[in-house]
Order: C-alpha cells, then structure tokens, then sequence
C-alpha cells in the first residue's frame, strides 16, 4: 500500500500548474513548456478542441432554428448573460448560464463567464493595445490605488514576444500614449472613418482616430502556419470559433502548442477549490480539485502555481485558501484581497449620420471594427473635474434603403429594389475606473455551490468619478461629430450594472509594498514566492485600454522569472 500511494502521489506531481485555460493561463501554460517544464493545465469546464467543437461555425442564418435569436424563454432563465451582446444563438453554449455557477450580488453586477478549455478567448472582442507609462504612472500621479511596481520599459519587450506569436494587426501610428507594437498590416478604415480620422488630426491637439487594433492574422507569418492557423477570412462570426484560426484564442494556439510539446497534460472538469500551504515547507505545494462530475476531491501537487481563473474566480480561489499562516485567505497578510476590484465603465454610445461620401458604400466586413481613439483627457496633465480617462471606439457603415409598401409582388419588387441609405456612425465609450477598497468581493460564510465551495459575494459599483467622464464622453464626442459635419446626433447613456464589459480587474493587486498589495513586481505572492497571478486579478489599475494584451505580456515576463528563480533554486 505505501508503494501505491507512493507511485499515486508521483503521478499527480507535476513541476508547474497553471489554474486556468483561457488568455493567461493558455500563455502560461505554453511559456511553462516552451521551457521544459511538466505542467497541468486545470480548467473547470469541459474541454474544446479547436475546429471539431466549434458547432455552428459553418451555419447559415437560416440553419438556425430562431435565425440566430434568443427565445423568451433563454432570457427568462438567463436574466444576467442574456445581456451579454455576445450571448446569443449561435455561441450561447461558451457562455456559463446563470444557473450553473450562482453568485450573490450585494450590488448588481452582470458576471460574464466562459467555462471551457479557452475560457473567454473564444468570446472577447479580440482589441490589443499595449499600456504605456502614462497609464502604469496613473495611480502614483493621483494618488488613487498603489503604485505599479512596473513600467513601460519593463514590460514592452514582453509585448513583442507576444504580439508576434499572437499576431496582431495594426498601423505604427507614433503616438506616446499608445505605443506601437509588432503588426501585421492593418485592417483599414473605411471611407467615412478615415474622413473623420483625417478631421480630428487637422482640427484637435492630440487626438488621433487610428485603425483599430486586433488579434486577427491578416498577413500570416511562418510562426503562425507552424501553429496550423491561417489567414483571417474576415467573416465576422468570431463567436462562433474560427475554423482557420484567423483570430488567436487558447484553443487554436497556446494550448495546442503547450501540448504539442509533449510537457503538458490537460485536466478538465477540476474545480479548483483552494490552493494547498504546508506550513512546515512555508510554500504552497499543490492545489485541491473537485472533479465537475463525480464531485470526488483530488490533490496535485508542483513547485509553482499560476493562478489564472480569471480575475473574479481567482480571487475566489485565493480567498477559500485558507490555512493557519493564511486565515484570511493565501498570501492575505495585507488584508487587501479581494478589495479595490474595478473594471471598464461601457456606459455611453453616440450615434450620427453623415451626408457625405456618397460615392462610397461599404463592401465586405472588418475584423477590427472600424477605428479606436486613444485616450486624450487628463494624459500630459490634469485638465478635468475628473481623474483618468477614456478611449472610444469608431464605426461608419452604409445599408441600403428600399420601397416595402403594398402587398404581393408590388411588395416583392419594393423589397428586391435597394438604393444606397445614410452612412451611419458611432462610438462607444470605454472608461477607465477608479479602484476603491469598497468595491470588493467576499465568501459566504455558509452557503456553497455545487462543488461545496463558498458562494461568491460581489459589492462592485460605479462611482461619482465614472458619471463625470461619462459626461465628458458625451460632450467631447458630440462637438467632434458636430465639427465633422456629422447630423442627427444622439447620446445614449444608460445606468446597467456594471460587469459588461466583462473586464474584471484587481482584488490581487500588484504593487511594491506588501502591506498595501498582494504581489511583487513578478506577479507573485509577497508572502509565497512560488504562486504567481497574472491574470486580471493582478491589475493595480484598469486604464483604458482592452486588457487581454497585458494579460499576455506579464504572463510571460512572470513564467520567464519563475523558471529563472526555480532553475537558482531561489523557488
């Protein structure tokens, strides 16, 4: 018997696990086997392998039984992700319905979820962007959150290590406060956006309307075929999966990779429950996994963990890992996890119509979805009643008019008779927020979910701050599209719960003190150096920008230190 448990023991012992599968976890899995290193993959969802479980990848419209809609019934169980825009007929199977995992909410908030091998890589809106000082100096500037213990420089080599295995596409623009990166060409603006793009740049100071960028191949290098992917076929059903691997999610690149190399193992349907402190070794030594199915609880045990859940889960898992060193949860000597948890306010959109370009009309689809204005309020210095900023995106398009009066074939001719309409345009606002100690999340002291861990509460909200930039969005993007000859202007904004934006950061901070943060400057635990978070739970502050990138890049900068440190025997 003590053979057996012996050879049992070595078969779950592993030198890395990484907790997690999707954008940062994919990226540490597959640096972790780059690097020789035998790693498990834990995801609590059920496995998808690219191409074979795609399942309406290929459908027409009217292959779909509700023509791509979602019936009242789905929305009636489904209350919270059936606002999801994404969330409908044909993905609606990558999305975690809102009965399957429960959550308590303190304050409203929409919590978006993919639980499967890739996790929310086969869901986002595939926009990269690197940070720049201006935005790792935000907090120490005003004084808001801690401070990063990272700048531009120390990061920006790790964007290009990433950015070229990724593939991003995009234009060198010059412009400080979004800093160029490795691209592809880019996808281009279409006649309206770049009318507009060209306005802004004669008109406005330091404000720049550029191609948006994107995780789509559109001119594929060598490393790409050798990760079996292909061109982006620009057929905007990204929702679906992508057969040819135009766009980089986990599952057509990092996971495959990491397994092709024969160093990694792949464990779905495993609840993390908490990760494992000896207190005699002083060191976390392995996680413990509830099974999905059989609800049986299994160990594994490595000399590191990543810790990449996604940033709520993470906290969750952090949190109910308690021990007598840890009672407050892993590495929670600063009594900070948890807390100071933020996310992108989506609360505004403007839209126009323009009379010009009539010559043009929109043919085919783009990837990118149109332009992105970088951040122009509060950069250079403190200019408005409110701290930080915010990005936004662009878009024009043109649809056709047509005659639909009468009936029979008066009516059919009228339909099958189409004219070129108005180009339309529109923005979106993207807003950075503020992370406060109370906006947090918490355990249920007594009630568990299905796995028999503690449910989740969230305290999340906005703050005065957001409504003040909201307002500025409004005003500042009004005048523009006014200036641009734009008509019909209206502004939407909207009071929904925040969690839409499905940019959950924080909780896990990173920062230079270990009284006021959770990690160091390499991501891992001030007081256990062999667990690493490098997912949105380590954000110390949210700019504006989409975070998927910097996921990516500190992921690959904290892989690269741990196997350093293991390799010194530091670990």
């Amino acid at each position: 018997m003590a053979n057996l448990n012996v050879d049992s023991v070595k078969e779950r012992t592993f030198d890395a696990i990484v907790i997690g599968s999707g954008i940062s976890g994919g990226w540490a899995a597959k640096e972790l086997t780059d690097k020789g290193l035998k790693t498990l993959i834990l995801e609590r969802g059920r496995d998808i392998k690219h191409i074979k479980d795609y399942p309406t990848t290929n459908m027409y419209p009217w292959e779909f039984q509700h023509r791509g809609e979602l019936t009242e019934e789905i929305k009636q169980a489904n209350p919270i992700v059936s606002r999801c825009y994404a969330f409908r007929e044909d993905a609606m199977h990558f999305f975690v319905k809102d009965a399957e995992h429960p959550y308590i909410q303190d304050k409203p908030f929409d919590w978006i979820r993919g639980y499967q091998v890739g996790g929310k890589s086969l869901m986002w809106a595939r926009q990269t962007q690197r940070w720049s000082d201006f935005d790792f100096e935000g907090p120490a500037r005003d004084g808001f959150a801690v401070d990063w213990p990272i700048r531009y420089k120390d990061i920006a080599p790790w964007y290009s290590h990433v950015e070229k295995f990724a593939g991003i596409a995009g234009n060198r623009d010059g412009i400080p406060e979004l800093p160029d990166g490795e691209f592809l060409p880019a996808f281009p603006l279409n006649a309206v956006e770049d009318y507009f793009s060209k306005h802004v740049k004669a008109n406005y100071k330091n404000r720049h309307v550029i191609s948006a960028r994107c995780a789509h191949l559109s001119k594929p290098e060598p490393i790409h075929f050798q990760q079996g992917r292909a061109q982006c076929q620009e057929r905007t059903i990204c929702q679906r999966g992508c057969p040819f691997g135009g766009y980089f999610s986990s599952n057509a690149t990092t996971i495959p990779w990491a397994l092709k190399s024969g160093h990694a193992t792949l464990r779905p349907f495993s609840v993390v429950e908490s990760v494992i402190y000896d207190d005699k070794k002083g060191k976390v030594t392995g996680v413990r996994v509830v099974d999905t199915n059989t609800k049986e609880t299994t160990e594994y045990y490595a000399r590191i963990i990543f810790v990449n859940a996604a940033a709520i889960n993470t906290n969750l898992i952090l949190l109910n890992s308690k021990s007598s060193r840890f009672p407050n949860g892993m590495g929670n000597d600063s009594g900070v996890l948890g807390k100071y948890v933020a996310f992108h306010n989506y609360s505004a959109r403007i839209s126009a119509e323009y009379d010009g370009a009539q010559e043009w009309a929109t043919d085919g689809r783009n990837p990118a979805g149109g332009g992105y204005i970088p951040r122009f309020r509060n950069v250079y210095k403190q200019e408005t009643d409110f701290l930080r900023g915010y990005a936004s995106g662009l878009y024009a398009f043109r649809g056709n008019k047509h005659e639909a009066h009468g009936i029979g074939a008066d009516f059919k001719a009228g339909l099958a008779k189409r004219e070129p309409g108005p180009w339309y345009v529109g923005s979106h606002f993207m807003g950075e927020t503020i992370p406060q100690e109370t906006n947090f999340v918490s355990l249920d002291a007594d009630k568990k979910d299905a796995w028999g861990v503690p449910l989740l509460h969230l305290n999340i909200d906005y703050h005065d701050n957001d409504n003040k930039m909201q307002k500025d969005y409004v005003e500042q993007l009004t005048e523009m599209f006014t200036s641009a000859g734009f008509k019909n202007i209206k502004a939407q904004t909207h009071n929904s719960a925040p969690g839409l934006d499905i940019h959950e950061m924080g909780g896990a901070r990173m920062g230079r003190d270990p009284k006021t943060s959770m990690l160091n400057s390499w991501n891992q635990l001030h007081a256990c150096n062999n667990v690493f978070v490098t997912d949105g739970a380590c954000m110390t502050s949210t700019s504006c920008q989409n975070p998927s990138l910097t996921y990516m890049a500190i992921t690959a900068r904290a892989v690269d230190h741990a196997v350093s440190e293991l390799n010194k025997n530091n670990i």
